[in-house]
Formats: structure tokens, sequence, C-alpha cells
């Protein structure tokens, strides 16, 4: 049987490449400027975000950017302290999520997991570990708390046994950077270790998780935090760590 070549040819490319084509025209731009969605391999965020988690990034949260760079076309806002970020890390451009702790201006202070901002102690709210007792902790006894900063309130968590750093500072935040922490104070690789973070390489912000799926289970779907708000009111009234 003789194969044509040409008529294969034409029908790969209006059926499959053309297809693609189109879509990655359209939708590539999409996701590089105004939306995106990040999944998350570690547990820094704990209890807020976890492992398995892949939540939404808002692009057009604080600028537009021109698709596929870092260069800012206009810019509207910029982060306050309380916002869950994306952006990447200035030691190794790998994208990370982490809780906006500092602004421009802002003297930040950690006296034994306690978060000074400005010369004033945060106020905490230790909590009952009881309703997160589905989620796999590095450490049997975390330590979980809410955050009382500005007026964004957000769970925090420390791990006893884990040797951390639990004080630094008090050091100034200089123009145009943002100071980075994850919500496992103990477990995560932030500002405390790479530095401040230029708005330049802040991609957007994170306040919905689209999906979850159980790393230590085989990737078993967690139902229960599909299209869930990382705000702390939503992840009370489900209880979804």
């Amino acid at each position: 049987m003789k194969i044509n070549i040409n008529r294969i040819a034409r029908y790969l490319w209006r059926e499959w490449i053309l297809s693609f084509a189109l879509f990655f025209g359209v939708v590539a731009p999409l996701k590089s400027a105004i939306v995106d969605w990040n999944w998350v391999p570690t547990g820094s965020m704990k209890p807020t975000i976890v492992e398995g988690d892949l939540v939404l990034v808002n692009k057009l949260a604080y600028d537009l950017k021109i698709p596929f760079t870092t260069t800012r076309l206009s810019e509207w806002a910029n982060p306050v302290r309380g916002d869950i970020a994306v952006f990447f890390s200035p030691k190794d451009g790998v994208r990370m999520v982490k809780r906006v702790i500092g602004v421009p201006g802002d003297t930040i202070e950690l006296r034994n997991e306690v978060l000074y901002l400005n010369g004033q102690p945060q106020r905490y709210s230790v909590q009952s570990s009881a309703p997160f007792v589905r989620d796999v902790f590095e450490d049997q006894n975390p330590l979980i708390a809410i955050e009382h900063m500005d007026s964004s309130d957000h769970y925090v968590m420390v791990l006893p046994s884990k040797p951390a750093m639990r004080s630094f500072g008090p050091f100034v935040i200089t123009p145009n950077n943002y100071f980075m922490m994850g919500d496992s104070r103990d477990n995560s690789f932030d500002s405390r270790y790479f530095g401040l973070v230029s708005r330049d390489l802040i991609v957007g912000r994170a306040s919905t998780v689209l999906a979850s799926f159980d790393t230590s289970r085989f990737l078993l779907p967690r139902i229960h935090r599909f299209i869930q708000s990382l705000s702390i009111e939503k992840l009370k009234e489900g209880e979804s760590i």
C-alpha cells in the first residue's frame, strides 16, 4: 500500500500542529502575563499551604508585564504585609511561594520566634493542633498559632525539635525590596537566608488552592482543598489542612 506523505502531513498540520500552535499562541501569553498556577512541592508554608497544593497565581495583582519577561508595562499596586507572593528566588531563580512580612522602610526582627515589626511585637493566638492532624508534619508536636499582623491574620507554625533560625535582626528593608518568610517558620528557606526580594522578581499573588494531591499517599486527591481560599476564615470553616 502506497503511503501519501503529503496527505498525512496536511492532516497532521490541520488536526494537530495548527490547533496546538493556536492554543499555545493564545494560552501561553495569558499564562505568562495574567493568570498562572504554581505547584507547591515543600511544606514551608504549612499550615496554610501544604505539599501537593496547586495554587492559583494572580499575575495582575500588582502590575502588567510583557509576556515571558519581568518587564512591567504598568503598575497599580505593591505587595502588602500578609500577602502570599509568588516570586523568583534572588539566590538561584527558583520560583517560590512565601508570605510578605516586611515592605520597604520596615524594620524587621525575630526574637525567639516572635516577629517584631518596626519595634512592635506581633500578637499571637495559640491554636489547638487537632484540626490539623490530617497532614503529616515534620515534627509530631508542632506549635500552631494565629499571627495577628496588621489586618492580615494568618496561621504560623513552629517545630520545637527542629534546628532553625529563631532570632535575627533587627535590620531595615531597603527601597524596592521585600522580606519574605514561610508560615512554617522553622522549615522555610526564605529571606532570612537568601536576603531581600526585589520588586522586579515578584510574579503575583496567590489566594486560592485550585487542587491538592497528597504526596504522602500516592497523590490521592484532597477533595476538601479543591477551589479553597487561602484566607484564614475559609481555612477554619473547612478544617482544610
